[in-house]
């Protein structure tokens, strides 16, 4: 090989790491922008989700006010939530419903009907007591398969502080902006007033043919 030769080789191969560095740096661009909507994003979210879990409690003392007037008792009425303040359980009777944000494990964007996004994490509101639903989930994809088997409604929320919350109602598909000074108090009442005002039917079981 002459000194020509080496010397075009060197050009190429500086070539290409010039090419893998530009590529490399748009990817790592386009990542770190994931990753600073996704910290906002989260910051908003546990904000928001600490004032649902006030609005728990005060709505669970309103409601024991109420039916303790009317003679009923209110052990069954109470919240709980766990150490990380990331899901919260509210019973009321006999229904149970409960609200998390274990289910933001990376960047995602919440594709709108009109097929708009916006970049958002999420919080999941679900008929059920979590800790029992997800008791035998081995992993994060099964966890999620069954909170989205039980969801009723899903919060939102973007990494701008200034822009509305989106709350869907699975049923219907419907979406409200919310802000998000609002979002706490209105998903819980929305989603308490869903859950309780449904109402439960008696099921029939297999008809058997008798001989006569």
């Amino acid at each position: 090989m002459n000194n020509f030769e080496s010397f075009d080789n060197s050009e190429t191969a500086v070539k290409k790491d010039i090419v893998i560095q530009e590529r490399v740096e748009l990817i790592s661009s386009h990542m770190y922008k994931h990753f600073l909507d996704y910290q906002h994003a989260t910051a908003n979210t546990n904000e928001i989700f600490t004032r649902m879990i006030d609005c728990l409690d005060l709505v669970s003392n309103n409601l024991k006010q109420s039916f303790s007037s009317r003679g009923v008792p209110t052990q069954n009425i109470y919240v709980e939530t766990d150490a990380l303040k990331s899901t919260a359980v509210i019973n009321i009777l006999w229904n149970k419903m409960s609200f998390t944000t274990r289910c933001n494990f990376v960047p995602q964007e919440f594709l709108r009907k009109d097929g708009g996004r916006m970049f958002s994490n999420r919080i999941i509101a679900i008929q059920g007591n979590y800790n029992d639903l997800i008791k035998d989930a081995k992993n994060h994809d099964e966890e999620m398969e069954i909170l989205l088997d039980n969801e009723v409604a899903s919060l939102y929320v973007p990494a701008d502080q200034t822009l509305k919350c989106i709350f869907k109602i699975k049923h219907t598909g419907q979406e409200f902006p919310i802000n998000q000074i609002d979002a706490p108090r209105e998903v819980i009442l929305k989603v308490i007033e869903m859950i309780c005002g449904d109402t439960s039917y008696h099921k029939d079981g297999v008809v058997r043919k008798f001989v006569s």
